[in-house]
């Protein structure tokens, strides 16, 4: 019979080193912040009541995540700590009387809390020397994070030079830390433009806030509208001191560093408990996400007397708000059918008030995702707001169920054309099979005008869908047909506005026939995949008289792709398309020369690299063949000579741990094609 405590010390660690890795590096998180703090608050109570099992190498004895290759490395000269959490008001007032054993009474009465809202952002340091700001770097890991000034000197709300009259002349030195955020308004208006110009939606403002500061060209990162809080003063070169936190806050306003107008000082507990009652109807309120409060001693030498444990500061504890849950009814599941033709069950639901929106729907996943939660229509269904944006149906509430609440079941045909759906073997998610069936026609336009396709400038979304309904387009190439007198008087369109859309939809014919496509939808063909097929065949009629051998000798590509390429053009609408594109004159070429499957450059001479999880345009057996041609190795375990691991989609716990033990680069599906090609990775 196992070790109970250690089998779950050993699985909370797993689990924890996997999410850690989708939150600190892919920015793409599974579970909400509360969720995971859950449960490293239980591998801490397990680990301290079993010290025989102590792990340097434990989740709860690191503080994030190591950086990225992406960026260069950053060694923070002050470790830049997390915070210990706490959930309740038991648990905050256990913190309370830990921190009052450790002074004396007249100590204890004169002490000063700072309390501060808890910005759902990403923190960073900057240091500024001689008044200008010479790097500014992410927390990482806590000892090492990435350098990321380009794009912090992008972000208007941080001063890049220090002018403070009443101040004179600034340190030679001055760091500080704070949070990077996006409010609410510049989130749904990034969210708006992405789904006018036909993009994916972001999912939250702190990934999106994340994501834009790991932007590689520091003008995407401008056009972000990131926002800044600063939250403490780190280090200072010159004769001023401080005796308290909040003191230093002022000085760095001064100085043009915004802090939040939230923060107040409070005397005791009481209070403090009153504040952070008050905070669940207040978060709604505020113009950004938070979620929970800081709370902070305010003397910086009582500070300097409670210290730090490996992880976090003893002078600071963090309240976390739990998210929000509701009660409805779940009136029905409908199916919703995707550009890629995926059909998608969603929840009906009686309209309720939660993370203060009304939520009237939301995502089921997928079929197995239903049958899991065992959700019925009729259901009273507890309803969460997941950091605090994306609404889910958690579970329902077994005392309230009726026997009239009847079991649902995925329908066998689309609810748009009538077209069987296919759910293929090995797979989760179940398709409509009709290439152009009415569900996916606006959702197909848009994506072909998208910018990762054919990236036609004023055709998002909602202008095609007028479109569509207008009878002025119903397949792509209709888009090279229209004329300005169809256009003009259009609503919303004038002389300029028509005069600009048709240049632009000439430009657009002469986009590389990658870009051609990625929009054309094809099923598994992504951007990878597209390369690769238009560096190999070079034109669009010879794509389509392309046999099954010949595309599955292409490094990428593999069976599945080539069966999905080939099932597209033998389909009689698909080749319609195409041939009339083709006579149209439409990003039928790739510019640059015709690429023979014989060669491929040894970019990994004797290179040993292991690859886990699910990658977008390579089959495993692709992928391993892609690294075999180019001279290098491939292995099922990491160990000290693997070279690089490739993490796709829900890769492997274990894979993941022993690399980042052994300090072995993780890379993502992006930079294993850089790899391929360049024989390095950025």
């Amino acid at each position: 019979m196992g070790d109970a405590p250690k089998d779950e010390i050993d699985t909370l660690r797993a689990q924890l080193a996997h999410h850690g890795w989708l939150y600190y590096h892919l920015d793409s998180p599974e579970i909400t912040d509360f969720e995971y703090d859950r449960l490293l608050k239980r591998l801490i109570e397990l680990e301290q009541a079993h010290p025989e099992f102590y792990d340097p190498k434990s989740p709860s004895q690191s503080i994030g995540g190591s950086g990225q290759e992406m960026f260069s490395p950053v060694e923070h000269e002050i470790p830049m700590m997390s915070l210990d959490n706490v959930f309740n008001f038991d648990e905050l007032q256990g913190y309370f009387d830990r921190v009052a054993k450790s002074f004396s009474e007249p100590e204890l009465k004169a002490l000063k809390w700072v309390f501060e809202l808890k910005i759902d952002g990403l923190a960073i340091s900057a240091i500024y020397r001689h008044g200008h700001l010479v790097t500014a770097a992410t927390r990482g890991n806590g000892r090492v994070g990435e350098d990321v000034t380009a794009n912090i000197l992008a972000i208007e709300a941080i001063p890049r030079t220090l002018v403070a009259k009443d101040l004179g002349t600034p340190p030679d030195l001055l760091e500080v830390r704070g949070e990077v955020y996006m409010t609410k308004e510049a989130f749904a208006r990034l969210n708006g433009a992405q789904l006018e110009a036909g993009q994916p939606m972001f999912a939250n403002p702190r990934n999106c806030a994340a994501g834009s500061l790991r932007q590689k060209d520091p003008r995407v990162t401008a056009k972000r509208d990131l926002s800044f809080w600063a939250y403490q003063l780190v280090r200072i070169s010159s004769d001023r001191t401080f005796t308290s936190h909040l003191e230093s806050l002022r000085y760095l306003e001064q100085f043009g560093f915004p802090v939040n107008p939230n923060i107040m000082l409070l005397s005791d507990s009481s209070a403090i408990f009153d504040e952070i009652s008050a905070l669940d109807a207040k978060r709604h309120e505020l113009g950004y996400e938070i979620d929970g409060a800081v709370v902070k001693i305010d003397d910086l030498h009582l500070r300097d007397r409670l210290g730090s444990t490996a992880r976090a500061p003893r002078w600071a504890i963090a309240y976390k708000l739990a998210p929000e849950e509701r009660e409805t009814r779940l009136v029905n599941i409908e199916v919703s059918i995707g550009k890629s033709g995926k059909a998608t069950p969603f929840a009906i639901l009686e309209p309720v008030s939660v993370g203060g929106s009304t939520v009237s729907r939301a995502t089921l996943h997928n079929e197995d995702q239903v049958k899991l939660k065992g959700v019925r229509v009729g259901d009273i269904v507890i309803v969460r707001k997941a950091g605090d944006v994306i609404p889910e149906v958690v579970r329902y509430v077994p005392e309230l169920r009726t026997p009239d609440n009847h079991e649902w079941h995925f329908p066998q045909f689309c609810p748009l054309c009538g077209s069987p759906l296919n759910r293929r073997e090995g797979e989760s998610d179940t398709f409509c099979e009709n290439l152009y069936c009415e569900g996916r026609l606006v959702q197909r336009l848009a994506h072909f005008c998208s910018r990762s396709a054919l990236d036609i400038e004023g055709l998002g979304e909602s202008r095609i869908a007028r479109f569509v309904e207008k009878k002025l387009i119903s397949e792509p190439q209709d888009l090279f047909r229209l004329e300005y007198s169809q256009l003009i008087g259009f609503e919303g369109f004038g002389k300029r506005s028509v005069t600009s859309l048709l240049a632009a939809i000439e430009t657009a014919k002469q986009r590389q026939l990658s870009r051609l496509l990625v929009g054309l939808a094809i099923r598994h063909v992504g951007e990878g995949a597209a390369a690769a097929l238009a560096k190999r065949f070079r034109s669009l009629p010879e794509l389509m008289t392309a046999s099954k051998e010949a595309l599955e000798d292409i490094e990428g590509v593999g069976e599945k792709i080539a069966l999905s390429v080939l099932e597209f053009f033998e389909n009689p609408k698909s080749s319609k398309i195409c041939t009339e594109l083709i006579e149209l004159g439409v990003a039928i070429y790739e510019r640059g020369d015709k690429i023979s499957p014989d060669e491929v450059v040894k970019t990994l001479m004797d290179r040993v690299i292991v690859i886990t999880g699910t990658l977008a345009n390579f089959s495993r057996e692709a992928a391993q063949d892609a690294v075999v041609s180019r001279g290098g190795k491939t292995s099922s375990s990491v160990s000290r000579n693997t070279y690089t691991l490739v993490a796709g989609d829900a890769p492997g716990v274990s894979k993941i741990t022993k690399a980042q033990e052994l300090g072995v680069p993780i890379i993502d599906e992006g930079q294993f094609a850089e790899l391929l090609q360049y024989g390095e990775f950025s």
